[in-house]
């Protein structure tokens, strides 16, 4: 079968609270209609995620997908399967999951978040995104004895990356000798981040610096101004996140004004 679980049962509470009563079927099993109406919206919405329009051929998988759902659900309802409790509590769940994303679906669109709003959390990520970017290294190890260890090895000539492949406990950048890449500041947690800015390009620290992650020892290997990306290519995620924070404030609302025991 086709994996469009999702798809489908968005269209189908679409359709139970939409369709009329005269459209079109694009089949009959066993005496149930299948709506023409769920058939468009199943396909128009395949489409829209795949990025291409809705072909002649894409409607007929659909039909003969909705057919064959068809069959299989009237053979599980003549078992008695739609009675037993776990799949009524799984079907359950399902119908408040898309009535949720509808109900926010349609806060938002009363309350839509604007350019104003956007550009103002923009001007806030480009403020604390700093002047500077850094491109340093680490080696991160569990005790602050293995962390001076570490520095003592360094100080009698040892290579920073070769340290970190065999000591480092980061996963995600001891194969490649301890590199963070090119950052800013912000990224890092307060203490590694202060220490980075301390070094100048070339250094690596000389006492062991601790975060929540363990201890660290870091090398600095260059500087550059930093770049902040544009209101354009941050866009859709200041707007989703805002979105977020909208709902979240929604739903708070909605759960201190209802009357809950417990």
């Amino acid at each position: 079968m086709l994996k469009l679980s999702r798809i489908l049962a968005v269209a189908a509470l679409s359709c139970a609270f939409a369709a009329p009563v005269w459209a079109q079927n694009i089949a009959t099993v066993n005496g149930k209609p299948i709506p023409q109406s769920l058939a468009d919206s199943v396909a128009n919405s395949m489409a829209k995620q795949q990025g291409q329009a809705v072909t002649p051929q894409l409607k007929e998988m659909v039909k003969n997908e909705l057919i064959s759902r068809e069959v299989m659900v009237q053979e599980a309802d003549k078992l008695g399967l739609d009675k037993e409790t776990a799949v009524q509590d799984e079907i359950r769940i399902a119908r408040q999951n898309i009535l949720i994303r509808a109900l926010f679906n349609a806060y938002l669109q009363k309350h839509p978040i604007t350019d104003a709003q956007i550009k103002a959390e923009y001007d806030k990520f480009v403020k604390s995104f700093g002047s500077t970017e850094y491109k340093a290294q680490h080696i991160l190890v569990p005790s602050e004895k293995e962390a001076q260890d570490i520095i003592a090895q360094l100080k009698k000539g040892a290579k920073f990356s070769e340290l970190a492949k065999k000591y480092s406990k980061d996963t995600g950048s001891a194969a490649n000798g301890g590199d963070l890449g090119w950052s800013t500041p912000n990224n890092y947690v307060p203490p590694f981040a202060k220490a980075l800015e301390a070094l100048k390009p070339g250094q690596y620290t000389q006492t062991p610096v601790q975060s929540q992650f363990g201890w660290h020892v870091i090398k600095l290997d260059a500087t550059r101004p930093a770049k902040a990306p544009t209101l354009d290519q941050l866009k859709p995620q200041i707007q989703a996140e805002l979105q977020r924070q909208e709902v979240t404030k929604y739903q708070d609302e909605l759960r201190a004004k209802a009357k809950i025991t417990e």
